[in-house]
Parts: structure tokens; C-alpha cells; sequence
């Protein structure tokens, strides 16, 4: 624990982050309600895009947290069990609310493998043939995770990103592995990503959001979310 999640994003919101994404990563494996209080609390003192995914089965779960404050809703286990419901959501809501989450993990030479349930049940499907199709249902944005970097602080899997990146015309947020801020450079200038997200060195004080936007700005990707 590493305390208030909504101070957490306030805090961050002051620091400069033109995003936010909460993601309750248990919520499928317990089929538990999600982030309606979080997000409800967040919401009043943070303006900048606020994404939140986990435990989302059906439209009455995304018109919930909609209206507790979130911009965009991320989907993973259910899209790939019901892929129809990218495209309800999407057509109800706009593609720009839809946020494909996929949980790669690397199954051979330039493969990888699409994982349910927070990276631990196969799914079977391609990661990249994945995206294509998703993107084709109507998602808007993919949140990209490496299972096999998430947590390691080495780097992000600049390989995946750019098989996906190639593969679809939305855009890609790479997540799993910042561990320094040319890993960021890395993501964006060899995987072509849109977007990175960050978590652990932020939440442990590893390094500032001023230090990593000073060294994105210094690179040349003023551009870029983070």
C-alpha cells in the first residue's frame, strides 16, 4: 500500500501528468464492484483525463464510472470474451471513451500472447492480430502492457510496442517497465508509442514527473503524454 489513491493522483495532477489511469487489478478475478468511490473523489480536484479499468463486464459498468467522473473506460477480460462489447461501447459512448487493455506476454520470436485476468489466464490470441481487431471494433486507444517487463524497472518491451504501434492508426500507450527516463525516450522513438505510462517510480520516489518531463523535453517529445 502506498496510501491514498486520490491524493496519489492530486499530487501528480499538480506535477504535471496529462493523465491518469486506475486500474483495480483483481477486480475480474473477484467479479468485485470497481472504482466508482475513487474516481468519485478524484474527480473533484484533478482536471486532467482520468482513465479506470478492472472488473468492467457490460455498458451499466462504464455508464457508472462515466458518471462518477472517469473520461475513458479500459477494458481487457471482457473484450476478449465478448468482443462485441468494444463496439457497444464504443457506439454508445464514443471510440475516444474506449481504452482496449491488453496484457502481452512474449510467446516466441516477435510473438506474444494476449493474457486475461491481470496477465494470468491465456487467452490464446495473438497480441498484435488482437489489436488490429479491436481496433477495427471501435477502440479508440490501447494501454499496452509487457507482463514480462511490468515491474522490472529495465524497460519497457520496445519490440511489442512497435508490432502494435505498426499494426493500428490509434494510438498506443506503452506501460510495463519504466525504470529510467531513456526508457521512455526508447518507447517512443523505437516503439512509436503515443503515450507511456508510469507507475512504480513514481509511487516510490524513484524520480520526479519535473525529471522525466525536463528529459522527454530535452529529447524532442514535447508531443507526448505521460
Amino acid at each position: 500500500m502506498i496510501g491514498d489513491p486520490a491524493a496519489h493522483a492530486a499530487k501528480y495532477y499538480e506535477h504535471g501528468a496529462d493523465e491518469l489511469i486506475y486500474m483495480d487489478i483483481v477486480a475480474s478475478l473477484y467479479a468485485r464492484d470497481h472504482l466508482i468511490e475513487i474516481i468519485h473523489k478524484t474527480a473533484r480536484d484533478v482536471f486532467i483525463p482520468i482513465t479506470a479499468g478492472g472488473g468492467i463486464r457490460s455498458i451499466d459498468d462504464v455508464r457508472a464510472l462515466l458518471r462518477a467522473g472517469a473520461d475513458k473506460i479500459a477494458v481487457n477480460t471482457a473484450a476478449i470474451k465478448r468482443p462485441a462489447l468494444i463496439s457497444e461501447i464504443a457506439n454508445r459512448f464514443g471510440s475516444q471513451c474506449m481504452v482496449l487493455s491488453i496484457e502481452a506476454k512474449r510467446s516466441g520470436k516477435n510473438k506474444w500472447e494476449a493474457l486475461t485476468d491481470n496477465g494470468r489466464e491465456h487467452s490464446h490470441l495473438d497480441a498484435v492480430e488482437w489489436a488490429k481487431k479491436a481496433s477495427g471494433l471501435g477502440a479508440g486507444e490501447i494501454l499496452l502492457t509487457s507482463v514480462d517487463q511490468e515491474g522490472t524497472r529495465r524497460g519497457f518491451d520496445v519490440e511489442l510496442i512497435a508490432a502494435v504501434s505498426a499494426a493500428v492508426s490509434i494510438p498506443v500507450i506503452a506501460s510495463g517497465g519504466m525504470g529510467a527516463t531513456d526508457h521512455l525516450i526508447q518507447a517512443v522513438r523505437e516503439g512509436k508509442a503515443d503515450a507511456v505510462a508510469m507507475a512504480d517510480v513514481l509511487h516510490y520516489n524513484r524520480m520526479t514527473m519535473e525529471q522525466i518531463r525536463a528529459a522527454a523535453v530535452a529529447a524532442g517529445l514535447t508531443g507526448r503524454k505521460l
